[in-house]
């Protein structure tokens, strides 16, 4: 391996590996006097009735951060170094320009022959596995699976991040990335993202299962963003994307896609009181999940409780959300689809789900079938009123079922969202939407 021994530490070691972590220049409070919060987008809270993330006490994330705690990033390193700093105190982190992910302490390119453990071929890995060697039957182990896994683990090392309690991240102007990693909000209290774009978490890795499906599948790791158990989180106006490496320009092996792509944002794990809000999510297959398995009711029952609004999903396959056990609330998205051969579905019905879908706007080619707007995975009751496809309104719910009879929808989520800071007609939301969300667009 060609990997840094530099480690995302401050100390002066780290500091000499190049990874020179720069507190913002801020003045101190003068003794007694407490630092105002401002309108800045740094030291925003979300505002009251903002969606389920607003319930019980509300999100401020580092709002309250002293001058000690804000911090300014501009490699990948040094974005780790702030984030171990930082601890469970209010803190902000403010990035600036691109993080590379795949890049070492001193801010050296990486690639993936760079994480791959000493024997992995890739070579040797398709052809111990090909189906007309191994069959569909059973899952790959052996010698070129080890070594697989063992360069994912090393990966995983390097791209993904732990984002502590009591933070807020966000992009500085209009061109803050992050490119190729992963933030895990795992287990904690209150953060805030925003004004980012987070771009091409993808994996060098992926694992061949010839067990999924029919024909096999090749399954990958890492999504740009993870709220994992964690409660109070506010995603608001980034942008989502596979950027880089999109889907269509990857290989086929074993006549399946080697899909390096896994979703954008999970919600998973007892995640609960959640709003993402003015975000582009786009050009992309898999991308919002909202509990992640039908096995974890002890977890997710009575948590999972998200409101997605004014967010733009452009050219995305699935999963705008898919939902298991939460109530949640979309409102006010504007779903575009420019090639209606690419488009899966929308509004994923899963096991106990509690969806209410209300006055989005859809943007789709003239004659797309809507029935696959709706999926049903599991027999739940899902609210669907008032949304608009190219500027008319339609009773989604009652063309899904007359379109796919045989997944018969039933209506009645049996809730009423009152967390909604603001409601648009859904005429106005394309417009309000397309010209407001995203990174690079927050005021």
């Amino acid at each position: 391996m060609r990997l840094s021994k530099c480690h995302a530490r401050i100390t002066t070691t780290a500091l000499a590996c190049g990874m020179a972590l720069t507190l913002t220049a801020l003045a101190a409070p003068a003794q007694g006097q407490s630092r105002p919060a401002g309108p800045a987008a740094e030291r925003a809270a979300l505002p009251a009735n903002d969606g389920w993330a607003a319930e019980s006490g509300g999100t401020t994330g580092g709002r309250d951060a002293t001058a000690d705690h804000v911090y300014t990033v501009t490699t990948w390193a040094e974005f780790g170094a702030a984030l171990g700093a930082a601890g469970n105190s209010p803190s902000v982190i403010r990035v600036k320009g691109t993080l590379d992910a795949l890049s070492d302490g001193a801010g050296n390119a990486l690639t993936c022959e760079d994480y791959e453990a000493k024997g992995y071929s890739f070579a040797q890995y398709l052809a111990d596995y090909d189906p007309a060697v191994w069959g569909y039957d059973e899952e790959v182990s052996g010698e070129q699976e080890d070594l697989r896994a063992a360069s994912a683990k090393l990966q995983g090392a390097q791209v993904k991040v732990n984002v502590p309690a009591n933070t807020t991240i966000v992009g500085v102007g209009k061109d803050a990335r992050v490119l190729g990693g992963s933030l895990q909000v795992k287990d904690v209290d209150n953060v805030i993202i925003r004004n980012l774009t987070f771009e091409d978490a993808f994996d060098c890795f992926p694992q061949w299962d010839p067990t999924d499906g029919a024909y096999g599948e090749w399954n990958s790791e890492y999504d740009n963003l993870v709220l994992y158990g964690s409660t109070h989180v506010w995603v608001d106006h980034n942008t989502f994307t596979d950027g880089r490496h999109p889907d269509s320009e990857q290989p086929s092996y074993f006549g399946r896609l080697y899909q390096q792509h896994d979703g954008l944002l999970d919600i998973v794990r007892g995640a609960d009181l959640v709003t993402v809000s003015w975000n582009v999510i786009k050009d992309h297959d898999k991308t919002i999940l909202i509990g992640n398995s039908d096995s974890l009711a002890a977890v997710d029952r009575g948590k999972l409780r998200v409101t997605l609004h004014h967010n733009q999903f452009k050219n995305v396959k699935e999963r705008a959300p898919r939902v298991r056990f939460g109530k949640v609330d979309t409102y006010n998205n504007h779903y575009v689809v420019e090639r209606a051969e690419n488009y899966g579905y929308s509004f994923g019905i899963g096991i106990e789900s509690r969806l209410v879908a209300e006055k989005n706007a859809f943007t789709v080619p003239r004659g797309m079938p809507l029935g696959p707007v709706l999926k049903l995975w599991k027999d739940s009751p899902v609210t669907v009123a008032g949304n608009q496809v190219n500027g008319k309104y339609v009773d989604l719910l009652a063309v899904h079922n007359a379109e796919i009879p045989e997944e018969t929808l039933r209506p009645d989520a049996g809730w009423t969202p009152v967390l909604r800071a603001s409601v648009d007609h859904p005429r106005a939301v394309p417009g309000l939407v397309d010209g407001g969300a995203g990174a690079g667009r927050l005021h």
